[in-house]
């Protein structure tokens, strides 16, 4: 599937239910911190970032995503003196910089369990001592009748909250879920023994 960032922010917040919700509680998950370094998977059209980066005015944020048009649309109003933009797939290992916080909004739920298993570990390896993780994605919720995003086989691939934390846990971080609505979740995790 291809996006067009001219249309995405239309088009997702008509799929995605609780949209601007989910962008708000990724933000609030992030409070607290002054961190240096910002890593953003899967940048998208750059809402995320945006928000992010209000938050902290003093960061830098590396955003990363596989849709070069999606990414032209991100320098369209991201800050250019703090933010690099890089056009790679979450599954291709990620940039070496130690990042003081990751973020990831409706991205990572188009990685199979296993790919999401080992991007966790990523992030962990990659995340200072003091540093966070915030996702907010798509889940499998618990009963049927929460499931109200549409899923297209072959690219979404979400997993349950329980599945998500056991593979953050074994990736070395401790992670709670801090917003969940239907079939929406934000987590936050960090590296044990902080």
């Amino acid at each position: 599937m291809t996006w067009d960032s001219d249309t995405y922010a239309a088009t997702i917040r008509a799929e995605i239910h609780d949209y601007d919700e989910l962008q708000a509680q990724v933000v609030r998950a992030t409070a607290g911190m002054s961190p240096a370094t910002i890593l953003d998977l899967g940048v998208g059209g750059g809402e995320t970032a945006s928000r992010v980066l209000q938050m902290h005015p003093r960061s830098r944020l590396i955003g990363i995503d596989s849709s070069a048009d999606m990414l032209r649309g991100a320098g369209l109003i991201l800050p250019r003196d703090r933010v690099t933009l890089v056009n790679q797939d979450l599954a291709d290992p990620l940039p070496d910089e130690r990042c003081d916080l990751v973020i990831s909004a409706l991205a990572i739920h188009h990685l199979d369990g296993s790919r999401k298993a080992t991007l966790f570990r990523s992030v962990a390896e990659r995340l200072t001592s003091r540093g966070r993780f915030v996702m907010g994605d798509v889940i499998v919720p618990e009963r049927d009748s929460d499931a109200l995003i549409e899923i297209e086989a072959g690219y979404d691939f979400p997993s349950s909250v329980e599945e998500q934390v056991t593979w953050m846990t074994d990736a070395g971080l401790t992670a709670e879920v801090v917003w969940l609505r239907q079939d929406l979740a934000v987590f936050k995790a960090e590296p044990l023994g902080r």
